[in-house]
């Protein structure tokens, strides 16, 4: 159960035994704590420490040259101010300026690029966020059209035609989730499990996307994708 799912379950129910896999469960508000989470609902948390970072290493080893690199955040989400910081800090230890950018809906996506086009970033870097999600075809298509190389955290982009994506592995946390979900129908309490955390990271990286954006991709970096799609 994502982000927004989990939230609005845990306030329709109590007493419904409730599994979720997102990032940040303590800061939404889903549970007091990991290892107590109380009440009816427990799950998976994404390990969400450093993921920008690497995110923009990844990045800014595919492109050596750049000198300033965007980062996209949904200023409505709650883990943006600590994004937003994390790669700034990331930006400054690799010698990056670092262009911040926000969207929170559509229309601010189109605009977001209109300034990116105008803008000397040489790449971007797009916060693991809901929404994103959910606006994937409208980001791939964006970054295609303007020739603007781009990492996620989802795997969901690199295989729908965006460049490349590092995070935590979708289904090992899936994996974890059916687990608990397993134990709570043999009669153990969500109460009584603490949220377990998906440590699996993983790097994607579409080759096909590279050769369109005219980038090789360094033979270190596939060396460490876990997938390549070709």
């Amino acid at each position: 159960m994502a982000n927004n799912a989990a939230v609005a379950a845990k306030a329709t129910t109590t007493t419904i035994p409730i599994v979720f896999t997102v990032g940040g469960p303590i800061k939404m508000g889903l549970v007091d704590s990991l290892n107590r989470p109380g009440g009816n609902i427990t799950g998976v948390s994404f390990l969400s420490s450093d993921i920008v970072t690497k995110m923009l290493e990844a990045l800014h080893e595919l492109m050596t040259k750049a000198e300033r690199i965007a980062a996209l955040v949904n200023p409505t989400n709650q883990n943006a101010a600590v994004d937003a910081t994390e790669a700034e800090a990331a930006a400054r230890a690799l010698g990056l300026e670092l262009q911040l950018l926000k969207a929170r809906n559509a229309r601010e996506i189109d605009d977001v690029f209109a300034l990116l086009v105008e803008s000397d970033a040489a790449a971007l870097l797009i916060e693991g966020d809901p929404f994103f999600i959910g606006r994937m075809r409208q980001l791939v298509v964006l970054t295609a059209r303007h020739a603007i190389p781009a990492i996620y955290q989802s795997r969901d982009f690199p295989e729908a035609g965006g460049l490349m994506s590092y995070g935590a592995s979708r289904s090992d946390a899936l994996r974890l989730a059916g687990g608990y979900t397993g134990r709570i129908l043999k009669g153990e309490r969500p109460f009584d499990l603490p949220v377990q955390l998906a440590t699996k990271l993983e790097l994607v990286i579409n080759l096909n996307t590279a050769k369109a954006l005219r980038i090789d991709v360094p033979p270190t970096l596939l060396a460490r994708a876990d997938e390549v799609i070709e």
